[in-house]
């Protein structure tokens, strides 16, 4: 499904991310146009949707009221930044999106997740710094874990191959392990076994000392290492721990936020609540980039014990609420709400769920694994790691699906307007791919 007349030049100035540039350039997938849950290539070839952009397009794709709040405002206000000055539209943003998480009034605005989880994880040592416990310096994530790029996100993210270009990273963190146990296979939703597995910060607690600290980092749902629902009771496990013992509880909600669980955010869906979490993605619905990092006041207010004339923070981006990110992150609530999208998402969720297991039987599928509108089926691994999930990608993109090989898993994340005929179309061409 190439047409190479359709490609611009030899494809070189560009160096893409996470990409293997050679493989991509022997079988370029450049896509032209994208309408509702559907792609189209340069080429004509039409393709759902399947990941949702990156796991953010969750209103679907060229929504006409978010286009036109973008274009309305970049003919209006289309910079100001926010450093000792400020703009309205801003301080909308952050009112409206607070509306949606009860017991969080502040949000610190970033341009993408990466720089949320930073910003969060400074948060967090700041906050403990401003309250005389400085020496509470250690961060703890997980491993599998992704949170974004950035030194910070890198040092607490668990994905080895992220990590083995860079070298030595923020130092003083430590992992607890990840969720994936075989007895879980096909299990769907949550898995009853488990839970056990939050003692890992007991034991690093118990090695370190609480008391040195600062935040432990994880996602309600480990999206980029392969869709991992937690186990029951493995979220409580941590904030009884973080609790007692004076440590911050982030929730990275950047893939799972803004409607994914049918819920705003998937701490309301676990009802586990953190003192900080990181936002992306869903925010804008990808149109401008832009992130966040929602604060309860216990942790804003900490930050208020200086001078007046003192900055709260060292630390922001000259595109921290940036005009147009601001009106396409107003105009996706208003969409989100308006239609349903969350409801939709709720609604959908056993479809999606009915659909994904459907493949359990295929050969290959050694586990199906699923939470809300997320999903990933994991193939038997040859000889190399990663070949045979690369091979159903390519399969699969000429049939008419585009998915997210993750080593051999098949992760998606569709847009959440999804309905049952596309959750039916994806199901037919999904099961076509693995059974042809």
């Amino acid at each position: 499904m190439n047409d190479q007349s359709q490609i611009p030049n030899d494809l070189d100035s560009f160096w893409m991310p996470f990409t293997a540039s050679r493989w991509f350039k022997s079988n370029p997938r450049l896509i032209g146009s994208a309408e509702g849950v559907h792609y189209t290539t340069m080429d004509g070839h039409k393709l759902i949707d399947g990941t949702g952009g990156l796991w953010c397009c969750n209103a679907g794709h060229n929504h006409p009221r978010i286009v036109a709040a973008i274009q309305g405002q970049a003919a209006t206000l289309d910079f100001a930044h926010s450093f000792n000055q400020g703009h309205a539209i801003a301080f909308q943003a952050a009112s409206r999106l607070t509306e949606l998480a009860p017991g969080f009034d502040h949000v610190f605005f970033t341009n993408s997740g990466s720089e949320a989880v930073d910003t969060a994880l400074k948060i967090a040592l700041a906050y403990h710094t401003a309250n005389g416990e400085g020496e509470r310096r250690m961060l703890v994530g997980r491993q599998k874990a992704y949170h974004g790029i950035n030194f910070g996100g890198l040092s607490v993210g668990g994905i080895g191959l992220n990590k083995g270009q860079f070298g030595t990273l923020y130092p003083s963190t430590a992992h607890m392990r990840h969720t994936l146990l075989p007895e879980n296979a096909f299990t769907r939703g949550q898995p009853q076994s488990g839970a056990y597995l939050a003692e890992d910060l007991a034991g690093i607690i118990e090695t370190y000392g609480g008391h040195t600290i600062a935040a432990v980092i994880v996602e309600p749902v480990a999206g980029a290492g392969g869709v991992f629902p937690p186990p029951v009771g493995y979220l409580e496990r941590l904030r009884e721990l973080c609790d007692r013992h004076g440590i911050l509880m982030i929730l990275d909600e950047v893939i799972t936020g803004f409607g994914r669980f049918g819920t705003a955010f998937a701490s309301q869906h676990y009802g586990v609540t953190p003192d900080l979490f990181t936002v992306a993605k869903g925010l804008t619905n990808a149109t401008v980039p832009m992130g966040g990092v929602f604060a309860s006041s216990k942790v804003r207010e900490a930050f208020l014990k200086g001078p007046d004339a003192m900055p709260d923070l060292f630390h922001g981006y000259t595109y921290s609420g940036h005009p147009l990110a601001c009106a396409a992150a107003l105009a996706t609530l208003d969409v989100y709400r308006d239609e349903g999208i969350f409801e939709n998402a709720a609604a959908m969720a056993p479809v999606w769920e009915e659909m994904l297991h459907s493949v359990q039987d295929a050969p290959g599928v050694m586990d199906v694994r699923n939470a809300g509108i997320l999903g990933a089926v994991q193939l038997q691994s040859g000889e190399t790691v990663g070949a045979a999930g690369r091979a159903m990608f390519e399969k699969l993109w000429d049939l008419g699906l585009s998915v997210r090989p993750i080593g051999d898993s098949l992760a998606m994340s569709p847009p959440l307007t999804l309905t049952e005929g596309d959750i039916a179309q994806i199901g037919k061409v999904l099961n076509k791919g693995l059974r042809g």
